[in-house]
């Protein structure tokens, strides 16, 4: 990119690049239901864009299951395991975008909530040779909405995180990129992202291409 602006796109995964959110949500209900609780659009929101932990601490709360968090997190994954096996919807301009900033030599990361043995299972349909590098949600000691996801990644990629643009579904993601130093594209999936300074709001990421991400890096 012309004057290496931005330096790196900083990429989410869940519900950025693949449709997997609503598979979470389902997985996440299906665990709460086996402790007896009825999973609602609230504890959707608390929980959209977090680490597994925080999920397994959350339905922990809220069941009073003696079951340990880690036992939770692994049901967690057994449930979005049997639901990945059938394939994720790509995010509509996903593909597109990645394609174009790779023909373009723009180096990107992946920077994701999800523990890394499921990572690749997650990105079969968009493939993850466009990353440089990715970081995942059991390689760092704070998740998301801590900013520690996007340091490392931009630390890893050797380039100032305030030179970077992240690219994010969810408050919480926002909230990590933003807390880094990222300009943030929000493509809001579940839950209405307001725009903000240095927060681009995009319906889509077919409204986004490499033109537009060397103007948004600029704000």
């Amino acid at each position: 990119m012309a004057a290496e602006t931005p330096q790196a796109v900083l990429f989410d995964m869940d519900g950025t690049l693949i449709d997997t959110e609503q598979m979470w949500a389902a997985s996440e209900a299906e665990v709460a239901a086996a402790f007896g609780h009825e999973w609602t659009a609230e504890d959707q929101r608390h929980c959209l864009g977090g680490s597994a932990p925080m999920v397994a601490s959350h339905i922990a709360g809220c069941t009073g299951a003696r079951t340990s968090e880690t036992e939770i997190v692994a049901m967690l994954y057994a449930a979005m395991e049997r639901r990945l096996a059938e394939g994720a919807p790509v995010r509509p301009g996903a593909k597109e975008l990645l394609a174009e900033l790779d023909a373009e030599g723009v180096p990107m990361a992946l920077v994701t909530s999800t523990y890394r043995s499921m990572v690749a299972a997650s990105l079969r349909c968009v493939g993850d040779h466009c990353f440089t590098v990715s970081v995942a949600g059991d390689e760092v000691s704070r998740n998301k909405p801590h900013p520690e996801p996007y340091l490392k990644a931009a630390r890893l990629l050797g380039v100032d995180p305030r030179h970077c643009v992240a690219v994010e579904d969810s408050p919480t993601g926002v909230a990590s990129a933003q807390a880094a130093g990222c300009v943030v594209v929000a493509v809001p999936h579940l839950v209405p992202i307001p725009a903000a300074e240095r927060r681009h709001v995009v319906p889509s990421l077919e409204a986004v291409d490499a033109a537009w991400l060397r103007r948004a890096a600029r704000s």
